[in-house]
């Protein structure tokens, strides 16, 4: 072989070693942004977090080796802003809590993929065409059946059986509320209530109409699921204690604020099968192919101590049902 020949082989084999070498090389490290409903701080939060991680993990996603995760909180005054800034960083996939904050990514992207969690009716606000066939790049896991809004006025009345008059504490921020207070005005009369929606929009409001309710006899007192609602959970649960409201809550850290009573789908359970579309969506699926799914657990939550506190009975059937009694 004549040398320039030699040099030349030599030339397009190390050429090809380096090719052979990247195409061995596993996959590049995917881009995965997390929204997750609630504070950072929050221990609910935090559990969403940790069962979504514990999903991806099962399948083979492990943080730091073939995924970076991107953690942002739906809490405080900035969604807007970090909405907009997890949009910008352009992650191969979108993981989200609530209506309010899925129509928030809807309005900066219409091609990073999403899955949502917990979001009440995705077809009435506009998220997806239809459960079977989405056909946009929104899909996830509902967190609610219409008929959930009956559920709250049938526990909170087991619970306190005088209650003539109900406030929903409504966040108008959240469109999840015209799917729920519609279900209990139905189903007010089975329960012998009069119902009345409450919208409020900051700390201010919220006292001021609940301090205003309470004035009338025989008040109870169901919250919806919000952002707003959560960050202020504090002082909700502290009114309903002074004016000795029995109340029920959407959210699981109401009760453990000392809230009386929690009735939902599993949250967790939730985050923890979203795991799986986000794989899929990893693997080249198309959120519009991947129908929307409805909840399979629901749990309900009731803390003793502060039924006591307000004088009430909890019948023992109830307790019987409850996945959770807080002593």
């Amino acid at each position: 072989m004549k040398r320039r020949e030699f040099i030349t082989l030599l030339g397009g084999t190390a050429v090809a070693w380096p090719l052979a070498a990247r195409a061995q090389q596993p996959d590049r490290v995917r881009r995965i942004g997390v929204f997750a409903f609630g504070a950072e701080s929050d221990p609910a939060a935090q559990a969403y977090v940790r069962a979504l991680r514990q999903g991806l993990e099962q399948l083979g996603w492990i943080e730091g080796r073939n995924i970076r995760v991107d953690y942002r909180w739906a809490s405080g005054d900035r969604l807007k802003a970090e909405v907009a800034e997890m949009v910008e960083l352009a992650p191969d996939v979108i993981l989200c809590g609530a209506t309010q904050l899925t129509g928030e990514f809807q309005q900066k992207t219409r091609t990073i993929p999403i899955v949502f969690v917990h979001v009440a009716d995705p077809v009435a606000g506009g998220l997806v065409e239809s459960l079977a066939r989405p056909g946009g790049n929104i899909t996830g896991f509902t967190a609610y059946e219409s008929s959930i809004g009956e559920k709250w006025l049938e526990v909170l009345k087991e619970i306190a059986p005088r209650l003539t008059q109900v406030a929903v504490l409504v966040d108008p921020q959240n469109p999840t509320w015209m799917m729920h207070v519609p279900t209990m005005e139905k189903a007010a009369p089975l329960f012998a209530v009069q119902l009345t929606a409450v919208h409020v929009r900051d700390a201010a409001e919220i006292e001021r109409s609940i301090n205003s309710f309470a004035a009338r006899p025989n008040t109870g007192l169901i919250v919806l699921p919000s952002v707003m609602n959560s960050d202020q959970r504090e002082l909700i649960t502290t009114l309903a204690a002074k004016h000795r409201m029995p109340a029920i809550y959407a959210l699981r850290a109401f009760v453990a604020s000392g809230g009386l009573a929690y009735y939902s789908s599993d949250w967790v359970d939730l985050y923890r099968r979203a795991a799986s579309y986000i794989d899929r969506i990893l693997k080249g699926a198309k959120p519009a192919d991947l129908p929307v799914q409805q909840p399979t657990k629901f749990e309900l939550a009731i803390n003793l101590k502060t039924a006591k506190a307000l004088g009430l009975d909890v019948p023992p059937t109830l307790l019987a049902r409850a996945d959770e009694v807080i002593e």
